[in-house]
């Protein structure tokens, strides 16, 4: 990655931080190794006079410069010194990592916001958001937030060359069916992120080398980090059963259950022993809960059941290497991918859903009769997401929930050109990163 910029599209987002009268000290979240010390370094590059960069990880010097109090102005000028040049207030932005090694920076923060608002200051580190979810003395309503997440197809498309391409794609509306020959490449694209995956060290290896055994060399490294987080920071209770919950996820997909069963993870588990074990990778941004809900109303999340849901990945490209799914069945379309092509797919349609919306979405069925892959609240509007991995769109499902509540507009995501037809919208895979774009014009 140091020989080119992986373009963020959350880099919009921290120029409308820096530019915000109301700043406060911003705390960027997401799942380990998906860029976020190297997206705050970027930005602090191209918006920024100077860096002052501090690592918490075992660095017990930095540590102390919060023990005797919590003065900003001592601790300006002390971390000024330990960076061998003074930190100027707008113009240099100071980034604290893996903060969560330090409970009394964080606690800081108040008092930056309270007393010195004119220092910009971003914070970020690995499994941040677990020690967020501890009782401590953190600054509520005194720090802003931010969430990264691994990169998306749109994200992927950019870091290829792409811009022209997305631009194009950004213009269309509903009613501009994409030229066969654009379309082709993109397929090509999408089958080349469904190997990859979003997580910015594989998509730059991808770049780099075109070698797929390179990709997977980093991917496996990330799978085993991941684990070794889970021996290092978890409870060591729940140590084993975060792995079983974990190694569980990709054949619980496969299966197509219709919800997370506990006896797939270990025979007669019941869901009060899994508990707290599913929450740290909850928590840790590693997987997503898809919640059912039964009536698709208004807000969604007081009609969702809690203790029926299914678990995806947060990024599809570790969800393959996990699964060992050879790439060449992706490319090729292979007969003895066609089973767990539409889990990927699920699991593809729902992190492109998360990354614009913020929120994870829901899930519809209606008891064994009927199921929507994913209820969408966009506003005022519900609406239901179908998702199809390949041409075949028949989708009684989506019917049944059609007649049932009359939606507005209803989704069907497949590999089909884009067209409308009346109320229901046929998005291609590919685009779905421009979902609230293309219902605008509706």
């Amino acid at each position: 990655m140091e020989d080119f910029v992986l373009k963020r599209l959350i880099i919009n987002k921290l120029i409308e931080w820096k530019n915000r009268k109301d700043r406060k000290s911003l705390v960027l979240k997401g799942v380990r190794q998906c860029g976020k010390t190297y997206i705050l370094n970027e930005f602090g590059k191209e918006n920024y006079n100077e860096i002052a960069y501090f690592n918490f990880e075992g660095n017990p010097a930095l540590a102390e410069r919060f023990e005797q109090d919590l003065d900003p102005v001592r601790i300006i000028m002390e971390l000024g010194i330990l960076n061998g040049k003074p930190i100027k207030p707008k113009t240099t932005l100071v980034i604290f990592d893996e903060i969560q090694f330090c409970n009394k920076a964080l606690t800081s923060l108040k008092y930056f916001c309270e007393r010195t608002p004119e220092y910009h200051i971003v914070c970020a580190g690995s499994l941040l958001e677990i020690t967020l979810s501890k009782p401590l003395s953190f600054p509520v309503g005194k720090v802003d937030f931010l969430t990264l997440r691994p990169m998306s197809f749109n994200e992927f498309l950019l870091a290829n060359n792409e811009e022209m391409l997305t631009s194009y794609l950004d213009k269309l509306n509903i009613t501009s069916a994409i030229p066969q020959m654009f379309a082709a490449k993109l397929i090509t694209l999408l089958k080349t992120y469904f190997i990859t995956g979003g997580m910015p060290e594989a998509v730059a290896k991808w770049i780099e080398t075109k070698s797929v055994s390179e990709v997977e060399r980093v991917q496996d490294a990330i799978l085993n980090s991941y684990e070794l987080d889970f021996a290092k920071h978890a409870p060591s209770m729940d140590f084993p059963k975060l792995l079983l919950i974990w190694e569980s996820i990709p054949g619980q997909l496969a299966k197509e259950n219709g919800k997370f069963i506990y006896g797939h993870v270990k025979e007669g588990a019941r869901a009060k022993e899994f508990e707290d074990a599913m929450q740290w990778l909850i928590s840790a941004g590693m997987v997503y809960k898809v919640c059912k809900v039964e009536k698709p109303f208004i807000p969604l999340s007081a009609y969702a059941e809690q203790g029926y849901f299914k678990l995806y990945m947060s990024d599809i490209g570790l969800l393959r290497r996990m699964s060992r799914l050879p790439a060449s069945s992706i490319y090729e379309d292979s007969l003895h991918y066609k089973e767990f092509k539409g889990a990927l797919t699920e699991n593809y349609v729902l992190c492109e859903l998360v990354n614009p919306l913020g929120d994870v979405p829901f899930y519809w069925k209606s008891g064994n009769t009927a199921e929507v892959d994913f209820i969408v609240q966009l506003s005022e509007k519900i609406i239901p997401v179908e998702v199809k991995s390949s041409t075949n769109v028949k989708a009684r499902s989506l019917s049944v929930y059609r007649q049932k509540y009359k939606p507005d507009i209803s989704i069907r995501v497949s590999m089909l050109n884009i067209h409308r037809d009346n109320d229901l919208l046929n998005i291609p895979l590919y685009m779905l990163w421009n979902l609230e774009g293309l219902i605008k014009v509706i």
